[in-house]
C-alpha cells in the first residue's frame, strides 16, 4: 500500500473516529443531563411562542439509526395562551421521533432525514371572534438580518404518522376539517424550485365541511392511495396529483392545488371517477345535496368530473361544478322509472355571477337527455332545474312513438289501437317534492291515424287525428278527425288559459269547438249516456287520488276531461239518430259533467223543419231531458215514423198522412240506450195538421161500424186540424178541439191514458159532412155542423187498461 493512502486512510479513519466520538459524547451528555437539556430546550422554544410548549422527555440514539442522530421527544404539548378559555391544545402527541443527517449536520445544514409522530392529535382552533390558537407562534420579524445569510437551512428527507387526529376548526368561518390518519408516509426532495413529496397515505375523514351549517362531503369515508406533491416558491401554490386514490373503496383520480402563497389560502380539487355508483357518489357530498340525490338512484355506475374550489377563510359554500356522463342506465325518480336512458349532466352552484355559492343559486342541467318514459320513448334536448331550494324545471321535450304506447300511461281515460303520436314540446314547471308540478307548456302534439277509445265514456273513434298547439297559456285544438262507425266528424278548438285552469280550476275549463260533419250517427255516440256510473267512478277515484289541483299533468287528466265543459257550434249535412234523418242541421252544444244543452238547433226533416232547444241532465241509468221546439210544415208519416209514435199505441205513423206543424215544450226520461223511458214525459203540445188523412184507424172504426155503417171508415181526410196537448204522467189531456173530416165532424176533449186511465168525451153529428162541401161560406158551414142528430160518446178504461165507448151519459142526445 502506498504511503499516500495509508496517511490517507488514517486520517479519514481519524476524522470518523472523531465525528463518532463526538455524537456519541454528545448522546452521552444529553442521556446523563435530560433534565437541564430539556429544561433548555423548552426555554428557548418557548422565547418563539405566545404560550406554551411542554415535553414529558427526551431521548437520543446513535448506534440505532448510525450514521444518522436520532432525538425522541415524549409527550409533547403545544398550548397558546387562551388555552384555558377555549380547551383545544394546538399539538398533543405521545412520540415525536427526529432524524437528524450527521453529515449534513457537520456541513451547517439541518437535514432532517425522518420524523415520526405516533399517536398525537393537532387541533388548529378559531373562535367566532377570528383568534386562532395558531397565533402561539410570534410574527417574524420582517427586517432582514444579514448575519443570517450564513445560517444553516433546515431540510426533510422522509416523515411519517400513525394514528394522528388532525382537526381544523374554524367557528368564524364556520368550516371543521377532521381526518384520523391510520398512517402516512412520505418522501420529501428539495429542489431549487420549493420541495416535491411522494405520499402514500390511508386517512378517515371525519369530516370536510366547508360550510358547517351544510355538512360534510366524503363524511367517515376512508382515502387511501398515493400522492405525488409539490410546492413552487415563486407561485406559493403546493400541487397534489394521484391517479390510484380511493375514496369509501371507489377509485378517483385527483388534481389538487393549494395557493397558500395568497391570501385567503384557496384551494381546487379536480376529482374524476369513471366508474361510480349514484348511491356511491350521493354519500360524497353533503347532507343538503345528498337528501336530494337519495330521491334518485341509477342501476349502473357512472362517469363523475368534479372541480371543487373555494377559499380557506370565509363562510361560503366551495365551488362546485360536477359533470356526469350517463349512458344507456336505469333512472329512479320519485314516482318512476326511466328505462334505457343516456344524457351529459351539469351541477354547478354559480347559477348567477355575483351571487354566492350554494343550493339558491345552483344549476343542474341535461344535454341530450334520451330515455323511455312508461314505455314511451323520448328525448330532451336541453334541459336545466334552477335554485335547489325553490326548484324550477324547463326543457325541450321531443317524443314520437306508436300512440298505443300512450295506455302505460293513460290507463282508465284512454285505450290507442293504433296510429303514431309525436310531441315537441317546451316545458317549465315548479319541482314539489322532488316531483315535477303544473308544468307550462309551449309547442305542439300530433296524433296520427288512431283507433282510440275514450274509456269513461265508453266512445269508441276511428282513425282519429288531432294536433293540439299550447301557446301563450291557451290550448288550440287543429285538424281534428274523429271517425265513430259510420260518423266522421272534422272539429276545430279552442282552450283560453288552459294551463293555469288545467291545475287550478278544471270546472272553468271550457272548449269552444268548430265542428262539422258530412254525415252524423248520433246513435253512435250514446257512450256519452251509458258511462255515468263508470264516470262516477273514475271521479271518486281521481277525488281519492289526485285533487282538483293536482300538480301531476297525466293524473290530472281524468279529473280536467270529467270537469271541463264543451261549447260545440256544429254544421252537419246529415244527422241520423235511429229513424231519425235530418239534412243541412246547425246546433249549439255546451257540454258539461252533468249533461249537455242544445241552442239554436235548426234542421230540415221529412220536407219540413224544426228548430230547437234542448237540455239533457245524465243520471246513472236515467237521463233527463227538456225540449223546445218547433216544427214547420214536416210530413206528418215520416215524422212519426222517426220518432217510434212517440210512444202512442193505437195512432202510429201507419194511420197518418198529411204536413204537420207544432209547437212543443216537453221533458222526459231516456235510458241509456237512448230509448224513451215509457210514461216520463211531460209537457205540453200543440198540433197543426194540414191536408191530412187518417188512414186505418181502429177507434174510429170501431163506433164507425155501428154509427156510420156506409161511410168510408178506413180513408178520413182532414183538410185542417188545430189540437193543444198536455202530457203529465202517462196521461195526455186533450184540450177541447174539432174535428172536420170527410166522415165526420166531431169535438174531441177528455185524457188519453197511455197505459190505463182514459176518458174521451167525443160529440159526432150524424149529418154527413160530404153534403156541406159545397158551402164555401165558413160562418154558414160552421151552423149547418151540428143539425140533426149529435152522438154523444165515451171512451173509458174500464179498469183494465181496456178502452170500451159507450153514450155519454151525461149529455142528451140531440
Amino acid at each position: 500500500m502506498p504511503a499516500w493512502l495509508k496517511t490517507s486512510l488514517k486520517i479519514i479513519g481519524a476524522l470518523l473516529l472523531l465525528i463518532i466520538l463526538i455524537l456519541v459524547g454528545l448522546s452521552i451528555y444529553v442521556s446523563s443531563h435530560k433534565e437541564k437539556v430539556l429544561t433548555q430546550l423548552t426555554q428557548k422554544l418557548n422565547e418563539n411562542l405566545n404560550g406554551k410548549i411542554n415535553v414529558g422527555s427526551i431521548e437520543t440514539s446513535f448506534f440505532t439509526s448510525f450514521p444518522d442522530f436520532a432525538l425522541t421527544l415524549k409527550n409533547v404539548s403545544l398550548k397558546d395562551k387562551q388555552w384555558a378559555q377555549h380547551h383545544h391544545t394546538l399539538l398533543d402527541a405521545k412520540s415525536f421521533d427526529v432524524v437528524v443527517n450527521t453529515a449534513a449536520l457537520l456541513k451547517g445544514t439541518i437535514s432532517v432525514e425522518h420524523i415520526d409522530i405516533n399517536g398525537a392529535s393537532v387541533d388548529l382552533y378559531t373562535d367566532s371572534t377570528g383568534y386562532s390558537n395558531t397565533s402561539i407562534f410570534k410574527k417574524s420579524s420582517t427586517k432582514k438580518d444579514n448575519k443570517s445569510k450564513g445560517s444553516s437551512s433546515a431540510e426533510l428527507g422522509k416523515f411519517s404518522l400513525k394514528n394522528v387526529n388532525f382537526i381544523i376548526d374554524d367557528q368564524k368561518a364556520k368550516k371543521l376539517f377532521s381526518f384520523a390518519v391510520s398512517e402516512l408516509r412520505a418522501k420529501m426532495d428539495f429542489p431549487d424550485s420549493g420541495w416535491t413529496a411522494n405520499l402514500h397515505l390511508n386517512v378517515l375523514a371525519k369530516s370536510m365541511a366547508f360550510s358547517t351549517s351544510h355538512g360534510s362531503f366524503i363524511k367517515d369515508k376512508v382515502l387511501g392511495g398515493d400522492l405525488a406533491a409539490g410546492y413552487n416558491q415563486k407561485t406559493g401554490n403546493i400541487n397534489v396529483t394521484s391517479s390510484n386514490f380511493t375514496i369509501g373503496g371507489d377509485d378517483f383520480g385527483i388534481i389538487a392545488r393549494f395557493a397558500v402563497g395568497k391570501k385567503p389560502a384557496s384551494f381546487l380539487f379536480h376529482i374524476t371517477a369513471p366508474q361510480l355508483l349514484w348511491s356511491h357518489a350521493s354519500q360524497l357530498v353533503t347532507p343538503n345535496i345528498s337528501l336530494k340525490l337519495n330521491m334518485f338512484n341509477m342501476d349502473s355506475p357512472i362517469g363523475v368530473d368534479a372541480k371543487i374550489a373555494g377559499s380557506f377563510s370565509g363562510g361560503g359554500d366551495p365551488y362546485l361544478y360536477i359533470t356526469a356522463d350517463v349512458n344507456h342506465n336505469r333512472l329512479t325518480i320519485p314516482g318512476s322509472v326511466i328505462d334505457d336512458c343516456s344524457f351529459k349532466g351539469v351541477f354547478n352552484n354559480t347559477y348567477a355571477k355575483g351571487k354566492e355559492n350554494g343550493d339558491e343559486n345552483s344549476i343542474i342541467r341535461l344535454a341530450h337527455l334520451t330515455g323511455t318514459y312508461n314505455h314511451i320513448p323520448f328525448a330532451i334536448d336541453t334541459g336545466s332545474i334552477i335554485n335547489l331550494i325553490k326548484p324550477i324545471a324547463a326543457g325541450n321535450f321531443r317524443a314520437n312513438f306508436p300512440a298505443a304506447d300512450l295506455n302505460y300511461l293513460l290507463a282508465g281515460v284512454t285505450k290507442f289501437n293504433s296510429g303514431t303520436a309525436e310531441m315537441a314540446l317546451r316545458f317549465n314547471a315548479d319541482i314539489v317534492n322532488y316531483r315535477i308540478n303544473k308544468p307550462i307548456f309551449a309547442g305542439h302534439i300530433n296524433l296520427k291515424n288512431s283507433d282510440i277509445v275514450y274509456v269513461p265514456r265508453n266512445l269508441t273513434f276511428r282513425n282519429t287525428s288531432l294536433s293540439l298547439d299550447f301557446t301563450n297559456n291557451n290550448l288550440i285544438l287543429n285538424n281534428i278527425r274523429l271517425q265513430s262507425g259510420k260518423s266522421i266528424v272534422l272539429m276545430q278548438g279552442r282552450i283560453d288559459n288552459f294551463l293555469n285552469l288545467y291545475y287550478n280550476a278544471p270546472e272553468k275549463i271550457l272548449v269552444n269547438w268548430q265542428i262539422n260533419s258530412p254525415q252524423l250517427y248520433l246513435g253512435e255516440f250514446l257512450g256519452f249516456l251509458n258511462s255515468k256510473h263508470s264516470a262516477a267512478i273514475v271521479s271518486v277515484k281521481a277525488k281519492q287520488t289526485n285533487p282538483a289541483n293536482s300538480g301531476n299533468v297525466v293524473k290530472q287528466l281524468s279529473v280536467a276531461l270529467n270537469k271541463a265543459k264543451a261549447t260545440m257550434h256544429i254544421r252537419a249535412a246529415n244527422v241520423h239518430y235511429f229513424k231519425f234523418l235530418a239534412t243541412d242541421a246547425t246546433a249549439d252544444l255546451h257540454f258539461s259533467k252533468d249533461g249537455l244543452q242544445l241552442n239554436n238547433v235548426s234542421l230540415k226533416h221529412a220536407g219540413g223543419s224544426l228548430k230547437m232547444d234542448a237540455a239533457l241532465v245524465q243520471g246513472n241509468t236515467q237521463n233527463h231531458f227538456t225540449v223546445n221546439t218547433t216544427i214547420s210544415k214536416v210530413n206528418v208519416r215520416e215524422f212519426f215514423y222517426a220518432f217510434d209514435s212517440f210512444g202512442l199505441k193505437d195512432l202510429t205513423d201507419q194511420n197518418l198522412k198529411g204536413f204537420l206543424s207544432a209547437k212543443a215544450n216537453i221533458s222526459g226520461l231516456v235510458n241509456n240506450a237512448g230509448a224513451l223511458v215509457p210514461g216520463s214525459v211531460d209537457g205540453t203540445m200543440d198540433i197543426n195538421l194540414q191536408n191530412g188523412v187518417l188512414i186505418n184507424y181502429q177507434p174510429l172504426i170501431s163506433i164507425g161500424k155501428f154509427a156510420f155503417p156506409f161511410r168510408n171508415l178506413h180513408n178520413i181526410s182532414i183538410p185542417l186540424l188545430d189540437a193543444h196537448f198536455e202530457i203529465h204522467n202517462r196521461m195526455v189531456t186533450i184540450h177541447p178541439f174539432q174535428i172536420t173530416s170527410s166522415l165526420i165532424n166531431a169535438d174531441v176533449a177528455g185524457v188519453y191514458g197511455l197505459t190505463n186511465g182514459t176518458d174521451i168525451t167525443i160529440d159526432i153529428p150524424l149529418r154527413d159532412p160530404g153534403k156541406d162541401s159545397t158551402i164555401t161560406d165558413a160562418a154558414e158551414r160552421a151552423k149547418k155542423r151540428n143539425k140533426g142528430i149529435v152522438v154523444h160518446l165515451r171512451a173509458k178504461d174500464d179498469g183494465t187498461g181496456k178502452v170500451k165507448i159507450g153514450r155519454n151519459r151525461d149529455k142528451k142526445l140531440l
